[in-house]
């Protein structure tokens, strides 16, 4: 069966956005030596995206082209009315239902992007395998957080901790 990961960055305060929504303290961000933090492996291993709209309207507003061609990928919105394009394929089910089905068919990775609604929607049903979360030395007060919505406990085992020059930390979990 194939495996849901979260790859993602976080404030120290574990915020994926501030409080506006936006994503510039993490695409600002200072890399000097133009470290990846393991993105090039990482996707190498998945041929599946998920992401929420907002999320998608981000991933839109970084790139003149859609990043992510060669993939699937599928978009949820609370809005049924969007069409697919060229590069996506709007989810018109409930999210469990459809991550379920689509871990059970053959293939790579599923790369989990976010937003943190879709995060935690997916989090409650049990089905992400793997969380890679890159901590960023900043502190945002408030935002959109990681998995928003859902109160909720669940548990994963640290499987690896990476530091950077930059003073990022990668952190590896896996559901336990």
């Amino acid at each position: 069966m194939r495996k849901l990961k979260i790859y993602i960055a976080t404030s120290l305060d574990g915020y994926i956005a501030d409080h506006n929504g936006n994503i510039e303290w993490l695409t600002g961000f200072p890399n000097p030596e133009q470290t990846d933090y393991g993105y090039a492996d990482f996707l190498a291993g998945i041929d599946t995206t998920l992401m929420g709209y907002k999320t998608y309207q981000d991933v839109l507003k970084l790139s003149e082209t859609f990043p992510y061609p060669g993939l699937a990928n599928y978009i949820f919105s609370r809005d049924k009315s969007h069409q697919d394009t060229e590069f996506v394929t709007f989810v018109k089910e409930e999210a469990g239902a459809f991550v379920s089905r689509l871990k059970s068919l053959p293939g790579k990775d599923i790369w989990l992007i976010g937003g943190g609604e879709l995060n935690a929607a997916i989090l409650e049903h049990d089905l992400v395998d793997e969380m890679i979360i890159h901590t960023m030395p900043v502190v945002l007060g408030a935002g959109r957080s990681v998995f928003t919505g859902i109160p909720m406990e669940k548990t994963f085992g640290l499987e690896l901790v990476k530091t950077y020059s930059s003073g990022v930390v990668e952190a590896r979990y896996t559901r336990s």
